[in-house]
């Protein structure tokens, strides 16, 4: 179990208002019923809550959602479980669950730490993905960020062996304080020699595709949970 200083939480966002459309409105409150897991601060038996027993992948912070559906609709044989805090976010993923017929996402609209503390089991997850989270530029922000050693050191207790936590982003000065985050977690180790190449699970989103034609750069870091004994 990770202990965590009593005089300093960790956190996994800061709360915006953003904009709710009529759609992610109806999404929300309709669709939040059926695809939603409602955050009690009590343990979580996640194959029960997708009614199989498959591999489970953590998607942390999804933003709108796209990426996460994509994942979903192309690996049916999997497992998704999907936090944000974000109304507008949420709500535009339900909408997508819907109209793709997906029944592998199931959503948890609450701070991740709080989940990963309360909600979730040792290593009963196969996967992690952290794709482009907030890079908070400012260097006094730079404490914000979610990429820190105690939280890394809380996704991987929750890891199997074997398991991977992966992490993209787009600015370049968190993608080296994220490689040298996740080495100093001593139960990860590298799958690559420094930055990955993007796997085929992570599909490019179109503000990616974007970028990389304007000469900006992605890098990807993917780390597995060394095996016991």
């Amino acid at each position: 179990m990770v202990e965590h200083s009593p005089h300093r939480s960790i956190r996994s966002f800061v709360l915006r208002q953003g904009r709710l459309s009529n759609a992610q409105r109806r999404a929300h409150e309709t669709l939040m019923p059926k695809y939603g897991i409602p955050y009690s601060g009590k343990l979580l038996e996640l194959d029960p809550v997708f009614g199989r027993s498959v591999p489970k992948f953590l998607e942390i912070g999804f933003g709108m959602g796209e990426t996460t559906a994509l994942i979903a609709q192309t690996h049916p044989q999997n497992d998704y479980l999907a936090v944000e805090v974000h109304t507008p976010g949420v709500g535009s993923l339900l909408k997508q669950v819907e109209e793709l017929g997906l029944t592998n996402i199931r959503i948890i609209q609450h701070d991740v730490v709080e989940v990963l503390q309360h909600a979730l089991r040792p290593e009963c997850l196969d996967g992690v993905h952290i794709f482009f989270p907030d890079p908070w530029p400012k260097a006094r922000h730079h404490k914000r960020r979610l990429i820190q050693a105690e939280f890394v050191a809380l996704l991987c207790s929750h890891l199997k062996p074997g398991g991977y936590i992966h992490v993209a982003t787009d600015w370049e000065d968190y993608a080296e304080q994220i490689l040298k985050v996740l080495s100093g977690e001593p139960h990860l180790t590298n799958t690559a020699v420094g930055y990955a190449p993007r796997p085929e699970y992570r599909p490019m989103t179109k503000f990616e595709q974007r970028g990389l034609r304007l000469g900006h750069g992605v890098w990807d870091v993917i780390f597995r949970k060394k095996q016991t004994g």
